[in-house]
């Protein structure tokens, strides 16, 4: 007799992973969670913050949320969606991480490490399950011509890429792989895996 649907269902993890991108980056790491997440046995839904509801964040087991920085600050959604959630987020495990340039430099890819995500936890007074940085994706074709003279003047003063024919890519895609990898060992803590019954031969 096969397994039920309720049997199947406790089986998994639930991952909600959520997306505040600008440019599409931060949705393409989300993906590449995504994809790694459900390769591992894990139910996941890939949404944009601002689709968000509740109903979504009720059968989580677990919160993903990917954030975008432009001019050295995340979206107000996301610091507003953070506040409103805090009592949520104190039984729901939540795993954060921010999108921008300056974590390319070494040191600068960590929760403490990162002066916008520390700036962030910081005004929150929170500290999520899971908190890191990855470094974006610079299109300078892509950019308007003011966006594209302002990134340029920070990247010259942080001695950056400055070519406005350029795309530059800096993702650490192993260090995105590693925090999805600490996303299932939190899971896992949280709700050990059941112990695979024993196959017998027929």
């Amino acid at each position: 007799m096969g397994r039920s649907a309720i049997d199947e269902d406790s089986r998994v993890y639930r991952v909600l992973i959520l997306h505040s991108s600008i440019d599409g980056h931060t949705e393409t790491i989300c993906s590449r969670l995504q994809a790694m997440l459900s390769a591992r046995g894990c139910e996941t839904r890939l949404v944009a913050l601002a689709d968000c509801d509740t109903a979504l964040l009720d059968r989580a087991e677990l919160v993903v949320i990917g954030a975008s920085i432009r001019y050295g600050r995340h979206r107000p959604a996301v610091e507003a969606f953070l506040q409103a959630q805090r009592s949520r987020f104190r039984h729901l495990p939540c795993a954060l991480f921010s999108v921008n340039l300056v974590a390319r430099k070494p040191g600068k890819d960590t929760a403490g490490g990162n002066p916008y995500l520390r700036r962030l936890l910081a005004r929150l007074g929170w500290q999520p399950a899971v908190a890191t940085a990855f470094a974006g994706r610079l299109d300078y074709p892509r950019c308007r011509p003011l966006d594209r003279l302002a990134i340029r003047l920070i990247m010259w003063l942080t001695h950056g890429p400055t070519d406005p024919r350029g795309i530059f890519e800096f993702t650490d895609w192993h260090a995105v792989e590693r925090f999805g990898e600490t996303c299932v060992a939190r899971l896992q803590a949280l709700r050990p895996p059941p112990a695979r019954a024993p196959t017998h031969a027929l």
